[in-house]
């Protein structure tokens, strides 16, 4: 059974499966917090590209831990219509659950940029970067969300995955790469020896040490390989 020893290791792994990627001007690495961000520093760096966060809140049924309905970023929630309805969620719940999830959101993106303005990723090959996919819900409907700022090509990238999640990324992600595929996932943590969670404290200490955090991404539209 192979183990990564943490996040910034399996971030150094994913690397090697990125390399195609590497040094394009129109590239751009998107990091899901918190546990993405280790990955995706790592990953940024190997590569020459700038790093940026997008901040996501899963949007949990109410009561359980189980059934993610979708996503919130900043450009509002992507919601799973079918879910909703079968699990018969009412439109009171949903606008509680969606207040609650944005107002961690806007303090998330007030706490680590601190002023800064997200990259514009319109016509750019984005790499979302986290540190792995076990259903694979709370990637597609952060996915689905990034299309609303029309990036040109969306690469999911994660150092492991199910493979319910992989098939379910693949249908809206333009290609998903994954350094490791086990047989059964059961959960992230037990591919991992070191697990523990990203605190905001790490989040910051990491950005404000990346050096492709603090670049600028050159002009210019995608250009298919």
């Amino acid at each position: 059974m192979r183990r990564f020893a943490n996040r910034t290791e399996a971030g150094r792994d994913l690397v090697g499966m990125l390399r195609g990627y590497a040094h394009r001007a129109d590239a751009v690495v998107l990091a899901l917090p918190r546990g993405g961000v280790p990955v995706a520093c790592e990953v940024a760096e190997a590569l020459d590209v700038p790093l940026d966060v997008l901040a996501v809140r899963k949007l949990v049924l109410p009561g359980t831990d189980q059934y993610a309905l979708g996503a919130m970023t900043a450009g509002g929630p992507t919601i799973d219509w079918r879910i909703a309805d079968v699990m018969r969620v009412s439109d009171t719940a949903l606008d509680a659950l969606v207040a609650r999830e944005r107002a961690d959101l806007e303090r998330c993106e007030t706490l680590y940029r601190a002023g800064r303005p997200p990259l514009d990723v319109e016509g750019r090959m984005v790499i979302v970067v986290d540190d792995g996919l076990a259903t694979g819900t709370t990637a597609v409907a952060t996915i689905l969300a990034l299309r609303k700022l029309r990036p040109a090509f969306i690469v999911a990238a994660t150092p492991v995955a199910s493979r319910e999640a992989q098939e379910a990324v693949r249908r809206v992600a333009n290609a998903c790469i994954t350094a490791y595929t086990p047989p059964r996932l059961y959960t992230l943590g037990l591919w991992y020896e070191d697990f523990s969670p990203i605190t905001d404290a790490d989040v910051l200490k990491l950005l404000r040490g990346s050096d492709s955090w603090r670049r600028t991404p050159a002009p210019g539209l995608f250009a298919h390989a």
